[in-house]
């Protein structure tokens, strides 16, 4: 019966997931006459292989980014009231249920040239002509950051809400400061979150398409904006798909060492509030 009642789930994942991702592959490989004509291009062009340089480098710069502004948070949580840590998980979730195009074209607003943020800083004194924040890398970044922040925050806050209190406590009643509690006790407890949270915001800055299209720009461009001009602009559905293949591959590759490392429970946290 149980098996029975797992059909339509299965069914449901090999008809809108598993055949499409089949579907792609097989046209990067040329079926129904297989080549790898196109995974050659891709790893011997200077050009693809700048853009899979680009695209690793900015997953990482947001991965950072979001690690040093999500631990702050994510540790707030753990050491405020009840009231207000559903206020601040509200806070954080709240952006999730806007649109990421929404939200992109909110940046654009705030970052361009006669926008909020260069007009405030120019009527502060504290700059002469406005900022260069769009269409480069520190846009990408910006946008990037606000939208995979609470991917960060999320599984760092189910380890350190896990982090038994009493060692801390054992940590003071050795004499041990705050902060020396903090540096040697709960920051090395908290590691399995941090590294949870750097694979999961990592994974999908990899695939990130409509900020890096809007707010990026010039040199910095992604895998996933390549593929969108190789499909839409020049045609060449072979080469799309082979990257699109190539890029799912890395990310399960990163799915993979991940789970040896440290294991998939810690990406799959229980995230609820006390």
């Amino acid at each position: 019966m149980r098996t029975i009642a797992l059909w339509p789930l299965i069914v449901y994942l090999a008809v809108f997931f598993l055949f499409p991702l089949v579907r792609v592959l097989l046209e990067s490989l040329h079926f129904p006459e297989p080549s790898m004509r196109e995974y050659a291009v891709i790893f011997s062009d200077p050009v693809q292989l700048r853009v899979f340089g680009n695209t690793f480098r900015i997953a990482g710069g947001v991965t950072v980014l979001c690690m040093f502004l999500g631990y702050p948070v994510a540790y707030a949580l753990c050491h405020v009231g009840p009231k207000f840590r559903a206020l601040l998980l509200v806070c954080i979730l709240l952006p999730l249920l806007t649109s990421f195009l929404v939200r992109t074209y909110a940046w654009m607003v705030l970052l361009q040239r006669q926008g909020v943020i260069n007009q405030l800083l120019m009527n502060a004194g504290l700059i002469s002509e406005p900022l260069a924040l769009m269409y480069n890398r520190i846009g990408t970044f910006i946008g990037m950051t606000h939208v995979l922040l609470p991917f960060m925050v999320l599984p760092m806050y189910s380890v350190m809400r896990n982090i038994d209190r009493g060692l801390l406590e054992a940590a003071a009643n050795l004499r041990a400061t705050p902060f020396q509690a903090f540096i040697r006790v709960f920051l090395p407890l908290s590691l399995p979150g941090i590294a949870a949270g750097m694979v999961f915001v990592f994974m999908l800055a990899l695939g990130f398409f409509i900020t890096p299209a809007l707010l990026g720009g010039g040199p910095d461009i992604t895998i996933a904006v390549l593929i969108e001009r190789q499909a839409t602009q020049l045609l060449n559905w072979h080469l799309a798909s082979a990257l699109a293949s190539v890029l799912l591959l890395l990310s399960l590759l990163l799915y993979v060492i991940y789970d040896r490392v440290l294991g998939l429970e810690r990406l799959f946290g229980n995230f609820e509030a006390r």
